[in-house]
């Protein structure tokens, strides 16, 4: 069983290119008479072939990325029924907006109230939270960058669906004085504020909030930090059970855009992916590689030691799921446990480089896709925004739709684009996440070096296990 269980993965991209192959030749080919159903059989095999490896795997991302496919059947054999699917994936969209205000607020007062209650490692924190500070905003940068050359949201004429669909279209993005930006981003009333989704004030008064937290002595903080602990944990489970909702949801967006555009939309979403790993690769390359090389890192050892939780991380697409065993590789690795134990977890909310790298270019892309044209001005005015908003979402699968949402309303971009990245969030996420861990493991051992403490002290046994096996 458990060796069936092994081989069940490698189906799902085998239906994954047989379908490619049938939506291909319903494109380019024209066969006689007798073979016009071959490309339409290739598609209904490859879907069973999803679906069988879905059953046997038993994962949501699995099931998500099988709804894709079958949303795009859709749309291309029942387009006048794809059509009003819309629907459910509003029904998502409305479910996962509920969840934004809130998550944020308690996941930001949590990481900033516990980082300031650390008064016996304030220097260890400090150090840490000014690297991962750099680091987010060199992946930041990167996104930005990507997305302007590559232009994947360019020519997808969502403007003409919204209007033949009947929705107003927003009005376009004023350009704002830096008073003006200063002014918008302090809230004068919190209630006010999370019922607007104004998500950029509500993380200023998180921040804020969080510190004069952890500025209190422990016995009147502790009470009010369960408060919100207990909230960011609710919102996690929260967004777990919408995540259920997820198939459909994707399933049915793209079954609409499918069946109201056709298949052009898919070129753009692959350009998006495509740029989107490529900018990862070199967010790798030219950012952690150089880091890793300048803080004496040694990389080899590192890779050896990274690559079973990366391999998680990418199967699984959560961060979560990696981190107990990041933490006994990088003990292994030579990092001491206690700084093992708070770089790791903090920067679970303040160092997730892939999260924000995608957040970057996913907001321009939708901006693209919606005919919107923002300056740099305006971009640079966005990316301090996520500098923010992009904190604090870790430990649940596809949390960074929360942030997209929460910087589209800020900013008055539409949310039509986004059911266009819904249907490939599954497979961008597997991605990002991966970056995500690979950069806090790094963040680790770069700290560790910083302290001079890199190799001082032996790992446990369990630790040197976990690194062997």
């Amino acid at each position: 069983m458990a060796q069936r269980e092994r081989r069940t993965p490698g189906f799902l991209p085998a239906g994954a290119v047989l379908f490619l192959a049938g939506v291909l030749l319903s494109v380019y080919w024209h066969p006689e008479p007798r073979l016009h159903l071959l490309p339409f059989a290739l598609r209904i095999a490859a879907l069973l072939i999803a679906a069988w490896a879905a059953v046997r795997r038993r994962s949501l991302t699995v099931w998500i990325f099988w709804a894709m496919l079958a949303g795009i059947e859709l749309g291309l054999d029942a387009p006048a029924t794809a059509v009003h699917l819309r629907v459910l994936g509003d029904l998502f969209l409305r479910m996962i907006k509920t969840i934004v205000a809130p998550l944020i607020l308690g996941s930001l007062i949590t990481g900033v109230a516990a980082q300031g209650s650390a008064k016996g490692i304030g220097r260890l924190g400090l150090k840490s939270l000014v690297y991962f500070e750099v680091l987010t905003t060199l992946a930041l940068f990167i996104g930005l960058a990507a997305i302007n050359i590559s232009k994947a949201g360019v020519g997808l004429a969502v403007p003409q669906q919204m209007a033949a669909s009947g929705i107003a279209l927003p009005p376009p993005v004023p350009p704002l004085s830096w008073e003006q930006f200063l002014l918008h981003i302090v809230p004068e009333n919190i209630a006010k504020s999370v019922a607007e989704n104004q998500i950029l004030q509500v993380a200023v008064f998180a921040v804020i909030f969080g510190i004069a937290l952890g500025r209190l002595p422990e016995a009147k903080r502790a009470p009010l930090l369960r408060v919100a602990e207990s909230l960011t944990e609710t919102m996690f489970q929260f967004t777990n059970i919408v995540m259920y909702f997820a198939p459909i949801g994707v399933g049915a967006a793209l079954a609409y855009t499918v069946g109201h555009s056709g298949l052009g939309v898919m070129v753009n979403l692959g350009k998006l992916l495509l740029t989107l790993y490529l900018a990862l690769a070199a967010f790798a390359v030219l950012v952690l590689l150089p880091v890793a090389l300048l803080a004496r890192v040694p990389v080899r050892r590192f890779l050896r030691a990274v690559s079973e939780p990366a391999t998680i991380a990418f199967a699984t697409s959560t961060s979560e799921a990696a981190m107990p065993r990041a933490m006994e590789a990088m003990e292994a690795l030579g990092v001491p446990r206690r700084i093992v134990s708070f770089v790791i977890p903090a920067g679970y909310s303040f160092n997730l480089d892939g999260s924000t790298l995608y957040l970057a270019l996913a907001s321009i892309f939708v901006a693209q896709a919606a005919g919107l044209s923002m300056g740099w001005k305006q971009q640079l005015m966005m990316v301090a925004t996520l500098m923010l908003t992009s904190k604090g979402v870790a430990g649940v699968p596809r949390a960074t739709l929360v942030v997209l949402l929460a910087t589209a309303s800020t900013f008055r971009l539409p949310v039509e684009p986004i059911f266009l990245i819904l249907g490939i969030d599954a497979v961008m996420d597997m991605g990002r996440t991966t970056i995500n861990v690979v950069g806090n493991c790094l963040a680790s051992v770069v700290v560790a070096r910083w302290e001079g403490e890199f190799g001082s002290e032996d790992p446990s046994s369990g630790a040197i296990s976990a690194l062997e096996g």
